[in-house]
């Protein structure tokens, strides 16, 4: 059961980590609805630099699933490296999913742009999901 939850995990933070490196080296298919706005202007211009960093660390954390849900032959991490970043990763998923009760989350109070739509209906919800699947992987093995 670990080991399909892992695949799954992993299946979408890959393709996550592409639609980044798309962003990066100029796509702009999805863009306008994936940083947060003020209603008139983004609160964030990311950089294709930054860009690349998210999507290699989304990237880690499909593979740090795939490890510590024993999906595959552990070749990176030591065991103990291994389960602090797949605690991590399970935290930082929960947090971004909660959010800052300001601009992302399930929590926020700017409401009313692309944003804060996709926010609510996709991104938020599949942080936790993802978090959740972290903490199950954490505890099941």
């Amino acid at each position: 059961m670990v080991e399909i939850i892992a695949w799954v995990v992993s299946s979408i933070l890959l393709i996550i980590s592409v639609l980044h490196f798309f962003w990066a080296f100029g796509g702009k298919a999805g863009s306008r609805a994936v940083i947060p706005t003020n209603g008139a202007e983004k609160l964030f211009q990311p950089s294709p630099m930054g860009t690349i960093v998210v999507a290699l660390l989304l990237a880690l954390a499909a593979w740090i699933a795939l490890e510590w849900g024993d999906a595959v032959t552990p070749r990176l991490f030591s065991e103990t490296l291994l389960t602090v970043g797949g605690w991590v990763v399970a935290a930082v998923f929960v947090i971004r999913g909660i959010g800052d009760f300001k601009w992302v989350g399930m929590f926020k109070r700017k409401k009313g742009t692309a944003f804060a739509k996709w926010d609510s209906v996709l991104f938020s919800p599949l942080c936790l999901l993802l978090g959740i699947c972290y903490i199950l992987i954490g505890t099941i093995r």
